[in-house]
């Protein structure tokens, strides 16, 4: 998410970051077409047409909105069908290996999208298929579907998770495991928070992701202010066992049984070398009991973390019995 317009503008520079993973022994590789509007797509597909694709497993996304057109968004089989050439175009490639609704439709049947989304397999344009920020009921209800209606079904998830937003650990994750679903958790950092550079008494840094979502970053609001005590209590924690906050944060994430691996977000090269050794991080059962006891287990700090807000809980027409939509 961070190559391009919205983090890092040079191309040069995020093809080399992408190449030094690579040769760190990364294989996944996860964008959006939403992601500076196709820029990042764009980027990795530069990346990897020199001699990188065959050894990478190539995942992007659909859903958010492309454009002025008020259909160039959505699960429909139209966008669906239709994006995904866009972004085999972008990414320089000619199949996806793991294509994904990056947000619930509700305006969309799931059996709609589960069979626009199996042709492409069935074209061999897309090999497996996965879904972002499902509620666990829509899981439930998609992997139902698969079954019944002959679809292909959706083989992983990738919701929000780290320490500060732990609300899929009470029912998302337990789901996953049970349906013998991966998982690959974005934002492991919080969107920075556990990155180090939100610090209590220092002044936040400006545009990036605030800007663009500042309901997780204002600081006038108390629940991102107990991000600033916590982000405190965690250096400490993650000092006292010898580890970065980074290492504490992404080790703390791929702890989890039900996790398959942890998506970072580097925007710079500085910011990859300091993730790459989480990897081999293991934590202890007391850091966790400690991490645990700052941040229970199942808890969210801000709701608008969570990355989407249900429109059964967005909408107040929704929830008023005989209120109009707005």
């Amino acid at each position: 998410m961070m190559f391009g317009g919205w983090g890092n503008p040079d191309h040069d520079e995020s093809v080399r970051i992408i190449h030094r993973g690579l040769d760190a022994g990364i294989n996944f590789i996860d964008t959006a077409d939403v992601y500076s509007g196709g820029e990042s797509e764009e980027i990795v597909g530069k990346a990897l047409s020199q001699g990188r694709r065959d050894g990478v497993i190539l995942a992007t996304k659909f859903h958010g909105s492309m454009g002025a057109d008020a259909n160039a968004q959505g699960n429909s089989r139209r966008w669906i069908v239709r994006e995904c050439e866009n972004s085999l175009r972008r990414l320089q490639t000619d199949w996806i290996d793991l294509y994904q609704a990056h947000r619930p439709d509700p305006s969309c049947d799931i059996d709609e999208t589960l069979a626009a989304l199996s042709d492409l397999v069935h074209a061999g344009k897309v090999r497996y298929l996965g879904s972002s920020t499902f509620q666990a009921h829509e899981i439930v209800e998609a992997q139902w579907v698969a079954e019944r209606r002959g679809r292909e079904r959706f083989v992983c998830e990738q919701p929000p998770y780290s320490i500060l937003v732990r609300g899929v650990e009470a029912d998302v994750l337990p789901v996953c495991d049970r349906h013998g679903l991966g998982v690959i958790p974005w934002s492991p950092l919080a969107g920075g928070w556990l990155s180090g550079k939100y610090r209590k008494g220092q002044d936040a840094p400006k545009g990036g992701r605030a800007s663009r979502i500042p309901a997780r970053y204002d600081l006038s609001l108390p629940e991102n202010q107990r991000k600033l005590d916590l982000v405190e209590d965690l250096i400490s924690l993650a000092g006292d066992a010898g580890l970065t906050l980074i290492e504490l944060a992404l080790g703390f994430v791929l702890q989890h049984p039900a996790v398959t691996s942890a998506i970072i977000g580097p925007r710079t090269m500085e910011q990859l070398e300091g993730q790459l050794g989480a990897a081999d991080v293991t934590l202890e059962d007391g850091v966790l009991d400690q991490i645990d006891k700052l941040v229970p287990p199942g808890t969210n700090l801000n709701p608008a973390d969570a990355g989407w807000t249900p429109p059964a809980l967005a909408a107040p027409w929704r929830r008023r019995r005989g209120a109009r939509q707005g």
